[in-house]
């Protein structure tokens, strides 16, 4: 098996992290605390982590995903971020310091009653015990969430490394967010200069790393092959899976340079 390091200025890896995590759920009661704390410990980051959890796939290409081209993969995953409502973004943040913090966002503004989304995708959340009546009652807005987002300090930061898994939505409904919900750019060249623009040069997609290590797919399959323990007080959600994005990237030992940017989802791999 291969083996791959993270990035870390000056070529060592991440020091060991702490098991079981706590994420820090924020609801809109709670909203304006938590950004003034996100605030306050981005000054120091040095990796960033994102995962959200989002109403499925509305839109499929005409042909299989490995026979469509970048642009056709791309256009794809345009029309279902355009359609869609994100339901929770998950944050996890590395500091200078050995600190990590993860939050997840709890949205208000989907329900399965009224929008579009696939069934297999809400199941899965429901069986994880989201109440998206709870979502409707306490969650919060889309705009506030892309104006809290937008002025905590974490972006246009580019001595931040981002990682995600299987990140092409994931970064897709980021970019929406950052955008104060507009639609994502027409054009696949113009989606990479935004997520430049935002994320910097640095961004790594573990599932593209994890295929060279001979890991299995999915999330939670390739923590569990790492021996990573599930984060504290999460029913392994976004902020779970931002988390895990995270410590699975500490986890792989050696040159992730060749991986730069490449995003699973564009790059079939």
């Amino acid at each position: 098996m291969a083996h791959y390091a993270s990035l870390y200025h000056g070529g060592a890896s991440m020091p060991p992290l702490p098991p079981g995590i706590p994420v820090r759920s924020v609801w809109k009661d709670n909203l304006e605390l938590e950004l003034r704390f996100l605030h306050s410990f981005v000054h120091n980051a040095r990796y960033a982590a994102v995962n959200i959890h989002y109403p499925g796939v509305i839109h499929n290409g005409s042909q299989k995903h490995t026979s469509q081209t970048a642009d056709e993969r791309y256009s794809v995953v345009k029309a279902n971020v355009d359609a869609l409502k994100p339901i929770q973004v998950g944050l996890a943040i590395y500091n200078d310091f050995g600190h990590i913090v993860a939050w997840e966002f709890n949205l208000r503004g989907f329900h399965p009653v009224t929008d579009p989304h696939a069934a297999n995708s809400v199941g899965y959340l429901q069986e994880r015990s989201l109440s998206f009546d709870e979502h409707q009652v306490h969650g919060i807005t889309a705009l506030r969430l892309a104006t809290g987002l937008s002025g905590c300090g974490l972006f246009r930061r580019p001595q931040i490394s981002w990682t995600t898994y299987a990140g092409l939505y994931h970064v897709g409904y980021l970019m929406k967010y950052l955008s104060m919900g507009n639609q994502l750019p027409d054009s696949l060249g113009g989606f990479l200069d935004m997520v430049r623009q935002f994320l910097g040069q640095d961004v790594y997609d573990v599932a593209r790393i994890a295929v060279d290590c001979a890991l299995p797919p999915g999330l939670e399959h390739v923590a569990s092959s790492l021996f990573l323990v599930p984060a504290a007080l999460s029913p392994r959600l976004a902020g779970a899976g931002s988390l895990l994005a995270l410590l699975k990237y500490e986890m792989l030992y050696g040159d992730v340079s060749r991986f730069r940017g490449l995003i699973h989802g564009i790059q079939v791999i």
